[in-house]
């Protein structure tokens, strides 16, 4: 076969073979959408025969962002460049592919039809899930999780958690006290869920009264009420195809309840003053640091609600409950604002960090991020002091009016042997030894907390017995 002529340049039997031989999958369509050509890069690509698919039109045989070729940007003259589309193969899978696409006109610059090639990118989206599944292993064993901070194990099993919630469209109840991070978890699980790419919209119940609750949530028509001069748009419509976060639904009137119930139950609401039903495809996550069950008691929150929005719950332990992750909470702070002062704080001195230790945190991680903040106000050497901490923090006799005499430290229910000792250098000696060097049960021993006792030790010089 003589694939060029000089006078009269590629043959079409060699124009075909030139065709069938590219790797990528081709076919070309008409003004009606139909295939009219194909090679055999897509046969083997569909696993299909030619006569099974010419013939077919575009949407038969894959998936894009157009879902009818009157809409196909090709036809009106527009470029496809590199889009992400879903070829449909034999045996019912679905092979991700690249597609590029151009419209051809005739010689007077009418459109004919269109041609579109397909990459087959599989081998690419596999390393993306290996590269993406060794980055969230570096991420966890780093003690970090979609900005999450922990390692304890009340920690992980929350990861877990988020993991499953956001492999589900489920509404989700997170729980947990006031700072434990329940945004956070919120987020994650938004960014972690095939809902990723839609819209994660947000709004505090509690701050809030109810009419503008109400008017936030559903929006509004012009003329609902004095001072509505337009239409308004609410979270529900900016949330659709994605997820809508509701923080402190405790706090929310019995009116709200019944609307956010009847969403819930029949995905319709209606804008105030409008009576037209909507519909939204929003995923409901919400957070509260109230006990529900105890206001569903009580009547101050409906029952049907309630188990309505608990489909899926997540408990965010309190940060005196995962200890362990302090010195992680802290790394992360110190990083965070040493980027954001420019300084160079390299840690936290022994006596500060006994002292973070010994309390209770009742603010949880929002304290904790507050009190590094705090100190780096305070602190002008490499290492931050205990000075530089809050002082309700750092002051004993402060610290015992927020923090549980259970909760505060291990020395707080007392010497072990039921009366003080007195401190001295022979005493904290003795109780080290006693204890193989163990400072809590020392400290236990004389009945002290940590850090009057490693004071005690640094006063009088005294050296671990272990």
């Amino acid at each position: 076969m003589v694939c060029f002529d000089p006078e009269k340049g590629l043959s079409a039997d060699c124009f075909e073979t030139i065709l069938q031989t590219m790797a990528e999958g081709i076919f070309i369509i008409d003004t009606s959408g139909v295939i009219r050509f194909c090679n055999k890069g897509l046969e083997s690509m569909t696993a299909l025969a030619s006569p099974s698919i010419v013939g077919k039109r575009c949407r038969d045989i894959m998936m894009c962002a157009c879902d009818s070729m009157t809409e196909c940007s090709l036809l009106s003259g527009s470029l496809v460049n590199n889009l992400e589309c879903q070829l449909k193969r034999a045996d019912g899978t679905r092979l991700p592919v690249l597609k590029n696409g151009r419209a051809m006109k005739d010689p007077d610059g009418v459109i004919i039809g269109a041609v579109e090639t397909l990459t087959d990118i599989s081998a690419l989206k596999q390393a993306e899930r290996r590269n993406a599944a060794l980055e969230e292993q570096v991420e966890r064993e780093s003690g970090k999780f979609s900005g999450l901070v922990g390692k304890s194990k009340p920690m992980q099993n929350v990861f877990e958690l988020i993991d499953l919630a956001a492999a589900s469209n489920a509404s989700v109840l997170i729980t947990g006290e006031t700072g434990t991070g329940k945004e956070l978890a919120a987020r994650a699980i938004h960014e972690r869920s095939p809902r990723k790419n839609g819209p994660m919209v947000k709004i505090n119940c509690s701050a809030l009264t109810e009419s503008l609750l109400e008017s936030e949530l559903f929006g509004h028509a012009r003329g609902a009420f004095t001072g509505a001069i337009k239409d308004k748009i609410g979270r529900f419509e900016l949330a659709d195809g994605g997820t809508l976060f509701l923080d402190e639904i405790g706090d929310v009137s019995p009116y709200i309840q019944v609307k956010l119930l009847r969403f819930l139950q029949e995905r319709e609401f209606e804008r105030v003053g409008e009576s037209t039903s909507r519909k939204s495809d929003v995923r409901i996550i919400t957070a509260t640091n109230k006990d529900l069950r105890d206001l569903v008691r009580t009547g101050g929150f409906r029952e049907d609600l309630y188990y309505r929005l608990k489909v899926f719950p997540v408990h965010l332990p309190a940060l005196r409950e995962r200890k362990d992750d302090i010195g992680l909470l802290i790394g992360h702070f110190i990083d965070k604002f040493n980027r954001q002062t420019g300084k160079a704080i390299a840690g936290l001195a022994s006596d500060a960090a006994l002292t973070l230790m010994d309390y209770c945190w009742p603010g949880n991680i929002r304290e904790l991020e507050n009190a590094i903040e705090h100190a780096f106000v305070t602190c002008r050497e490499r290492e931050i002091g205990v000075f530089d901490l809050p002082l309700e923090i750092r002051h004993v006799e402060l610290r015992s009016t927020v923090c549980p005499p259970s909760d505060n430290s291990e020395s707080r229910n007392g010497p072990k042997n039921g009366k003080k000792r007195e401190i001295t250098p022979e005493a904290l000696s003795d109780a080290l030894s006693k204890n193989k060097g163990s400072r809590a049960e020392a400290a236990r021993e004389l009945g002290i907390d940590r850090t009057t006792l490693w004071r005690h030790i640094k006063r009088f010089g005294v050296t671990d017995r272990r």
